[in-house]
């Protein structure tokens, strides 16, 4: 029975699960706003019950780059206001977050759930190339490089020093 079963599942664990079938669902998607997460968690309903916990969970407890407030969960990362995706290895976290938990213990959710687990940690550990593809910021890393090569800074001085005489 998936109720008895997983009625004692942390609400921190419904959380990630959702954001995971998200993620897995929309793989385009680069991050899902809070209502999303609390929508998917509705709709998988792995609890039993829709748990308002799931809310402040989205918001605050799991969001590693926030500071904790009484829960200290990495499972996601607030990419902007009100968006969220799956915590990633190299992701910078609150520094009283540092060594929280990721991701479920394989003991701790329903069975048909196991499979997420090996699916975050194949897509955690993702390449840089391919989160700085999908990242418009991380993409101009490098893009300057030539800018102040010795060649165009002497030029600038040059220039700057035009007509000083």
């Amino acid at each position: 029975m998936k109720v008895a079963a997983s009625a004692r599942i942390k609400v921190a664990d419904e959380v990630w699960i959702a954001t995971s079938l998200l993620h897995r669902e929309h793989p385009q998607g680069p991050d899902f706003s809070i209502e999303d997460i609390v929508n998917r968690a509705s709709k998988e309903c792995i609890a039993g019950v829709n748990r308002p916990g799931v809310y402040v969970h989205a918001v605050q407890h799991c969001v590693a780059n926030r500071p904790p407030n009484s829960a200290r969960y990495r499972m996601l990362f607030e990419t902007g206001p009100g968006r969220r995706r799956l915590f990633r290895k190299g992701d910078p976290s609150h520094p009283d977050r540092e060594r929280a938990k990721v991701m479920p213990n394989p003991q701790d959710i329903p069975a048909e759930y196991q499979p997420l687990l090996e699916w975050y940690r194949q897509w955690s550990d993702g390449t840089a190339s391919s989160r700085q593809a999908s990242d418009p910021l991380l993409a101009l890393a490098g893009s300057g490089k030539d800018l102040w090569s010795q060649e165009h800074a002497d030029e600038y001085v040059r220039r700057l020093r035009e007509g000083w005489e």
